[in-house]
């Protein structure tokens, strides 16, 4: 994987709020509540609670998500010569270019125009549309505030508990995230929660097919990123390359449930599963890469 030097990282699809002391805290999980259809996007939290970070959500109907961060020494970092250098910088390149290609895809694919949204950097605690959050929740989306969180820290953890290591998966992360987002603003997520609500013993295996397809759209987005640009159309990547891929598809692998359950030592029982085995989330991540098209990511129209 190879960034152009020469693209402007937009900082304003990014909020800042590390050092802002916005709580923590140890909670306990919600995966169904909090805001609108509650958080949906913890690729990482099964994770961390089984090898010892902890849930760190605060269950509370609202929270404080309103607040911002300052960007003012993020953007004067980002828009040095040595800006990819900067593990915060090339992340909010990422961002920009996940972004980029879903103002295009969305409404060639899907037919409706795509509402960005910020991903938070934050440290340690945060308050947020569905909860109050700390790091050992991992990253996630709320679809109560349509943001993005991420402590970036959760990389080394990535790295040192899992093995996933290649530098790709953390677009790979953020892709999957803001998958998220598009089943918002396409309403699939509200819908699977409706089913949720009508049919709980289907809850996890509803779960499942909303994280897969989270997972298709991130390979759909890699399929087509080197074809995305700044606002000065500067291509954002140079290259991927197919080792970049199997990266992703590597930390696809050891992120599904059956994967963390054997980390931890743990029975691994299919009909806990929410986010989807190990096989099946390569599967699917392959599935959007190969086709290229988010459009091929129905996860919810047959059997996984």
């Amino acid at each position: 994987m190879e960034l152009n030097e020469n693209a402007r990282v937009d900082t304003g699809q990014v909020d800042d709020r590390r050092g802002s002391g916005g709580g923590g805290g140890m909670g306990i999980p919600i995966p169904g509540g909090g805001g609108r259809g509650g958080i949906v996007g913890l690729i990482i939290a099964v994770l961390v609670a089984l090898v010892g970070g902890g849930f760190g959500l605060n269950a509370m109907n609202g929270g404080g998500g309103a607040e911002s961060g300052d960007n003012t020494s993020l953007t004067q970092k980002c828009s040095a010569d040595d800006a990819l250098k900067q593990l915060d910088c090339r992340n909010t390149l990422y961002v920009n270019s996940i972004q980029a290609y879903w103002r295009t895809a969305l409404p060639e694919r899907f037919g409706q125009q795509y509402q960005p949204s910020k991903t938070v950097f934050f440290s340690q605690g945060v308050n947020t549309g569905c909860g109050q959050a700390d790091s050992g929740v991992g990253p996630f989306y709320c679809p109560a505030d349509d943001l993005v969180y991420i402590d970036l820290t959760f990389y080394q953890t990535l790295a040192d508990q899992l093995g996933a290591e290649g530098e790709f998966a953390q677009p790979y992360v953020l892709a999957h995230e803001y998958g998220h987002h598009v089943q918002d603003l396409l309403g699939t997520e509200a819908q699977m929660r409706r089913q949720q609500q009508r049919d709980p013993d289907s809850a996890n295996a509803l779960s499942v097919k909303l994280e897969l397809q989270a997972d298709c759209y991130a390979g759909a987005w890699a399929k087509n990123a080197t074809g995305t640009a700044d606002e000065q159309g500067q291509k954002i990547f140079k290259s991927i390359t197919e080792q970049d891929i199997a990266q992703a598809i590597d930390t696809a692998e050891k992120i599904g449930d059956d994967a963390v359950s054997k980390r931890a030592n743990r029975p691994v029982n299919p009909e806990e599963f929410t986010h989807g085995s190990s096989e099946q989330r390569k599967q699917w991540f392959t599935k959007g890469y190969t086709t290229g098209d988010p459009k091929s990511c129905d996860t919810f129209g047959g059997s996984l």
